[in-house]
This record gives C-alpha cells, structure tokens and sequence, in this order.
C-alpha cells in the first residue's frame, strides 16, 4: 500500500505540499515513512548503529534524505 496525503500528515504532522508530494512519490509505505520519520527524528546514526540497528537502505534512506533536508531548511 503507498502513501496517501493522510499518511503522510498521520506520521509527520502538518507538511509543505512540496514535501508531501515527494514523499508520496517515493512509492513508500506507511511503515517505511514511521521507520524514516524515527531515523529522522533521532538525528544520530551512531547510537543507533550502537543499538546492532543497520543504517537505512532503499526507500527509507530517500525518506530519510527528504526529511532531513526539511528539517534543515526548517532550523534556519
């Protein structure tokens, strides 16, 4: 199942249209923007790495991308 625009704000929040339009066209699931968003959100490979968690692959390392770089634009 992808993502639809109620997905995306369900995990997320409010989100810009742009970003919401990118993230649907990842073709990603809603598991895999939660897993994106907790990568995201925690902002620290290494502890997760720390944890025997893998760094992210595939669509959620593109989620991870997108909504990193927002959260970037946002801080400044």
């Amino acid at each position: 199942m992808t993502l639809t625009s109620h997905d995306v704000t369900a995990v997320l929040g409010p989100v810009d249209e742009a970003l919401l339009a990118e993230i649907v066209a990842t073709g990603a699931t809603p598991t895999e923007l939660s897993e994106a968003w907790a990568w995201a959100w925690i902002n620290s490979d290494e502890a997760l790495i720390g944890e025997g968690r893998h760094l992210p692959a595939g669509t959620v390392a593109a989620l991870v991308d997108l909504l990193s770089t927002d959260q970037e634009d946002w801080e400044e």
